[in-house]
């Protein structure tokens, strides 16, 4: 060991080319001595930091492609400036005592948690051994899903399937405002369950009511599966929000960002060049249009909304909290967090349809989605109730609506009362009550309207997703009218 020390010395005396040149013989030395004193153990533990050393290749624990939060920049920078130091370090173990070598070797073991490794596949990178608590990370890692009970608890109030593991329910939580990374966020799941949805909803709606009016249809489209709908419902699985993302959250925990760029799911549609002047010259908006180029709820997509082809199915849309004058009112937040918790729900559709298939998506959104009432009277509004149904009644050959007085009481006093029913030849259409004889017979018109536009052939209808069950029917067309009058 004297002739190592004096080697070592004689080497710290020599020019840095000359130190340089006999860092190698000396480590080569070192390793022959320790394995004379210490035995094959402490040899093997020394060779491994010698060639840590010498060579310039990453270490295990070290990861090329990291995961970073933009509002974790500067503990990221930290880790970069220690793994830089240690690197350093690494780089100068020549200079050291074999004491001191032989210590960091046994720490880089210890510190090797098994499963962390240089990894070959770029989709799967490597990882640290704090991986699950690191501050560097905006979301909670998958591996954390199996410790929630949260999450486990919102499973089986669900009623998932066991086929659908906890990690994709709780990738289903992590909204693209909190992560921004597609392959941990919820921005693919969600498309694939909005297309999914919107689906099942339509297809059950012209079935079930095939003489609902566009408009009609639409507005039931969007209190079905719009937003706001689909914001109640999670809100109805019992599904809470965390204060802020982060990788120290609960994965059972709704996680979003109020001040990060959120992405807006693509909607189907084409832009109009008229758009911005739709509602500021209050342009006519017709029902041909609204069906060619508008999207499944019948509203327009400005610039900020439409893509071309060759960009990806999520934008960005800014809404951070320096673009709003530093500050953000209850609306707006209201309306990030509606969006954020009907997004969870459109993901978990999709993530059902992922790993139970199609019967399963669709008994899910018939449990959950079109289970909820709607009353689908209150939709309508008529401007001339009577003129609609004289022409409702020349395009069905019907006979000439004619109303009757069928009944009235205390026609002079402050109270009167009004019957009046609507008949087409021997038929009663409608009936109406109201204060004045001409409020009574446009009510009795707007009840027959409706009566007509309300039609169902039954609760149990045939829809065309019927006959992708094996050994169904073949499909019969379903009859659907024409819709509007005027």
């Amino acid at each position: 060991m004297k002739s190592v020390r004096v080697q070592r010395l004689a080497g710290h005396l020599l020019s840095s080319s000359s130190s340089t040149a006999a860092r190698k013989p000396a480590s080569s030395a070192l390793l022959s001595a320790c394995s004379f004193h210490a035995g094959p153990a402490c040899a093997a533990a020394l060779s491994t930091t010698s060639t840590s050393s010498c060579s310039t290749t990453r270490s295990p624990l070290t990861s090329s492609r990291r995961r970073t939060s933009p509002l974790n920049l500067s503990s990221s920078s930290t880790r970069q400036q220690s793994t830089s130091a240690s690197t350093s370090s690494a780089s100068d173990a020549g200079s050291q005592s074999p004491g001191s070598l032989m210590s960091t070797a046994v720490l880089s073991d210890a510190t090797h948690a098994p499963g962390f490794g240089p990894s070959t596949d770029p989709r799967f990178p490597e990882l640290f051994p704090d991986a699950a608590t690191s501050p560097a990370y905006p979301s909670p890692l998958p591996e954390r899903a199996r410790q929630s009970a949260k999450l486990a608890a919102l499973h089986a109030r669900l009623g998932l399937s066991p086929r659908l593991p906890l990690e994709t329910l709780a990738r289903a939580l992590v909204d693209a405002s909190a992560d921004p990374s597609p392959r941990f966020n919820n921005a693919s799941l969600a498309y694939v369950g909005t297309t999914l949805i919107h689906y099942h909803v339509s297809e059950w709606l012209l079935c079930k009511y095939p003489r609902l009016p566009m408009v009609i249809l639409y507005s039931a489209m969007k209190a079905y599966a719009g937003p706001q709908a689909l914001a109640d419902v999670a809100r109805q699985w019992g599904m809470e929000a965390a204060a802020a993302p982060g990788a120290e959250v609960d994965p059972g925990l709704l996680q979003y960002s109020l001040l990060a760029d959120r992405q807006q799911l693509h909607r189907w549609g084409y832009q109009r060049a008229e758009a911005k002047n739709l509602k500021k010259y209050k342009w006519r908006h017709g029902i041909s249009s609204r069906v060619v180029f508008d999207d499944d709820f019948g509203e327009t997509l400005d610039g900020a909304e439409t893509e071309s082809p060759e960009n990806s199915e999520a934008h960005t849309e800014s809404a951070t909290a320096a673009e709003l004058g530093g500050s953000m009112d209850a609306a707006e937040k209201t309306k990030i967090a509606d969006e954020a918790h009907a997004n969870a729900v459109r993901a978990v559709a999709g993530a059902v349809f992922a790993h139970g298939g199609r019967e399963a998506v669709k008994s899910f959104v018939r449990a959950h989605v079109l289970s909820r009432q709607l009353d689908l009277e209150t939709l309508f509004r008529f401007k001339l109730p009577t003129r609609e149904l004289s022409y409702l009644c020349a395009r069905e050959n019907f006979e000439p609506p004619v109303a009757r007085l069928e009944a009235e009481t205390g026609r002079k006093s402050r109270t009167p009362v009004f019957v009046v029913g609507i008949y087409s030849g021997a038929d009663k259409l409608g009936e109406g009550a109201a204060a004045s004889l001409d409020h009574a017979r446009a009510k009795a018109a707007m009840n027959a309207l409706k009566a007509w536009y309300l039609y169902s052939p039954g609760d149990n209808v045939r829809v065309p997703s019927d006959t992708l069950q094996e050994g169904a029917l073949p499909w019969e067309p379903a009859h659907v009218d024409i819709g509007e009058i005027l």
